[in-house]
């Protein structure tokens, strides 16, 4: 059998499970698109290099409680810098007048005693490491004496997600063939998680402390707490924790949150393949149990199991390894004897403080069970509940919002027990899904089971608010919830209050859908054919595009709202009325648009991309935005031919001042994850996953690596023939100024 590294990637991370008859906007009708009047164009001299990655999702957001942003100052000039050219170089550029930093990468050491990484695939001690594709992150202010300080510019904590492994760079040889060794289990275990690291300036630039008390590594194997409605319940019930009232690890960590009190929220994202189920389990579990499995990926039948990502519960009988077998292997009415249940353990959104390195850790249920990218809240109000924002990065699957049933009080924005905080505002309260009608409104529909159309639900009967937490995405099919184009991360304009929400890309958005196929509809209307490269067509929902949406009178907590398309991807020569409806030239275009995040010191919205449509003409890239509002552009109708068409509402077209490319990455990577400094002037991103496709039977020729980044940019060992390594940037202006001026 191949080693893991080689099963295809999009096999896990691609997820389309979502068989719901959901109305993809009730009165839209359904298209065809000629491939020939889409295609693009030449790949001229104006795809010379500048977008790509891979189709690994990304997510997360830096949207806590802040006033508007600071206006610029007399003499700056916001999206004021060149815009960065596409490139195809093994190479992080920025913008004339910026310089890049590596300051933390993959196996970097975070406690003392800890030696440094040889970066040669003999590397151990992960847990007290930086762990491996570093995603989501948030910044924590730190006073000189070590005290919580959301203002302070020189020193820090960064709460970082680590989402999956580059598993041929972190072995010698690569991974092995299954069964796997339990010593390249533990490594990979290990690398997965969230790290929380102090960063300190010196000579005027961030560093890490390596020895800080601060520094925690938090991973598959750690406790965790079940908290808010699942807590207790009969699906959560496992050999480790009888009670089920706890589990272990938190997986797959894309896009973060920052919380009104201080706390970082991570969320799980593509966590289901991580189970191996056996062939046969069906015929051992009810048809109700089975529905479950199915709506999350892990359907089998009597001759066709469901593989695990990385076959680690092939690595021994250990405890540790067998959890990773979601079979029913015991003979326990209530699964206490084996891991039938541990699936239901993962998909949540999770609560750290990161002031407190030996906290307790608790998995916010009440936010409900899904593939989670970020979670961006509302600016609180006091007396008004707290709102949070989250998105389902599969195909069709669906946005969400959490409404707390306790009302915010401003003495809790900086509490003595920030976890004690989360229990009052995330363990009670309403997860809505959203529905976008084709007339520019929306509705957010309650999963609760006072909503008949989730108490009466045909294909699932849900027995309470537990049951509905832990299977969130079949209360979304009965509530009737919109399918989308694989929502990413979200963010929430700190001046303007709408939300906006990344829709990556879906290959399986069609006009004349078949099979398990989407129609096009106004919230996602474009399905179109493209090329990449010489000769290879992509179709569906090719480049992605950014929805946004303005709760009713401004109030987060309302069930109604209004949306419209704040940009399509693109590339600048596809066709204007069909594809490039959002106007974007070459110094702007882009595909895939995945991580965002909005600064709270300029207001600019930052837009990371996770890309393999756009490959053949740059690496992935970020770009800066300066946003208008809901309805500031007008209704559009792409008329796909025969007398079908859909109208959809698209923002105000961008222009040099609204939208320019910021950078641009190595090669085959993502950009991903997001924080800054509170006066805007030093600004961290991450790399994902460099040089993703090489080889395991190429490492021992460093030639044939496909991205050499950070060591040819003079980060660790190995310089130019370094293994390429998952790593964070810190970006500052030489003038001082705040980034993106």
């Amino acid at each position: 059998m191949n080693a893991p590294h080689d099963l295809p990637l999009s096999s896990f991370d691609d997820e389309d499970s979502n068989r719901s008859d959901n109305p993809r906007f009730d009165t839209v009708l359904a298209a065809r698109l000629s491939r020939r009047g889409v295609l693009r164009g030449s790949l001229g001299s104006a795809l010379t290099a500048a977008f790509g990655g891979l189709s690994l999702a990304a997510c997360g957001s830096d949207d806590e409680a802040a006033a508007a942003p600071v206006p610029a100052a007399p003499t700056e000039t916001l999206l004021g810098f060149t815009a960065v050219s596409k490139s195809l170089a093994d190479a992080f550029t920025v913008p004339e007048g910026y310089t890049a930093t590596v300051v933390l990468a993959c196996g970097d050491p975070l406690f003392a005693g800890v030696p440094a990484y040889r970066n040669d695939g003999t590397d151990t001690g992960y847990d007290k490491r930086s762990g491996d594709c570093h995603d989501g992150m948030e910044y924590f202010g730190l006073s000189a004496t070590g005290t919580p300080d959301a203002g302070a510019n020189d020193r820090a904590l960064i709460g970082m997600n680590h989402e999956y492994v580059s598993q041929q760079f972190l072995h010698a040889r690569g991974p092995s063939a299954l069964p796997r060794p339990a010593s390249e289990t533990d490594i990979e275990v290990d690398c997965h998680g969230v790290a929380i690291v102090e960063f300190a300036k010196t000579g005027g630039k961030f560093a890490c402390v390596q020895a800080s008390p601060f520094n925690r590594r938090i991973t598959g194997l750690t406790e965790i707490q079940i908290a808010g409605p699942a807590r207790g319940h009969a699906l959560l019930v496992t050999k480790y924790s009888p009670d089920a009232t706890r589990t272990r690890g938190t997986l797959n960590n894309c896009g973060t949150g920052k919380t009104p009190w201080g706390t970082l929220l991570t969320g799980e994202e593509n966590w289901t393949g991580y189970f191996y189920r056996a062939a046969g389990d069906q015929a051992l579990r009810s048809a109700k149990v089975n529905t479950a499995f199915a709506r999350y990926g892990r359907n089998v039948t009597a001759t066709a199991a469901a593989a695990s990502r990385y076959g680690w519960e092939t690595s021994g009988s250990d405890d540790k390894y067998a959890r990773w077998n979601t079979s029913q292997t015991g003979s326990s009415a209530n699964g206490s004897d084996d891991y039938r249940h541990e699936l239901n353990g993962q998909g949540y959104i999770t609560e750290i403080d990161p002031y407190r390195a030996a906290s307790a850790i608790k998995k916010r249920t009440a936010l409900g069970r899904f593939a989670h990218e970020s979670a961006a809240f509302a600016t609180p109000v006091a007396g008004q509940p707290v709102v949070a924002y989250m998105g389902d990065d599969a195909q069709g699957e669906y946005i969400y919002k959490f409404v707390s049933a306790a009302t915010w009080s401003a003495a809790d924005a900086n509490p003595a027990d920030r976890i004690a905080v989360g229990d009052k505002y995330l363990d009670a309260g309403t997860l809505y899904v959203a529905r976008f009608n084709d007339d520019g409104s929306g509705q957010w529909l309650p999963l609760t089971l006072a909503n008949p159309a989730v108490a009466g639900y045909a294909t699932y009967a849900f027995a309470d608010a537990g049951d509905i937490a832990i299977n969130t995405r079949l209360a979304a099919d009965a509530a009737g919830a919109t399918k989308m184009d694989r929502p990413e991360w979200c963010g929430v304009h700190p001046g303007t209050g709408e939300v906006y929400f990344t829709l990556t890309n879906n290959s399986n958005r069609r006009t004349a859908p078949t099979g398990s196929q989407t129609k096009v509809d106004a919230a996602n209307p474009r399905a179109y054919s493209d090329v990449r490269g010489a000769a290879t067509v992509q179709q569906g929902n090719v480049n992605g595009h950014i929805v946004r949406v303005k709760d009713a009178g401004g109030n987060a907590a309302a069930t109604s709202f209004t949306w419209d398309v704040y940009l399509f991807g693109a590339e600048s020569t596809a066709s204007a009325t069909m594809v490039n409806l959002s106007g974007l030239t070459g110094e702007q275009d882009f595909s895939s648009p995945d991580g965002l995040v909005f600064s709270k010191s300029t207001g600019l919205c930052w837009i990371q991309t996770d890309d393999g449509a756009f490959t053949d003409a740059s690496n992935c890239m970020m770009l800066a935005a300066r946003p208008g509002t809901v309805g500031d552009g007008a209704a559009v109708t792409l008329d796909y031919g025969s007398g079908v068409a859909v109208t959809t509402r698209v923002g105000k077209k961008a222009s040099p001042a609204t939208l320019k490319r910021f950078l641009v990455g190595p090669a085959e990577q993502e950009i991903t994850g997001l924080c800054e400094s509170p006066d805007g002037k030093v600004l961290f991103v991450n790399v994902q996953h460099p040089g993703e496709s090489t080889s395991s039977a190429n490492l021992a020729d460093p030639s044939k690596y496909t991205s050499h980044w950070p060591g040819n940019a003079g980060y660790g060992a190995g310089g130019s023939a370094a293994r390429p390594r998952s790593a964070t940037v810190m970006i500052t202006k030489n003038d001082g100024g705040r980034i993106g001026s």
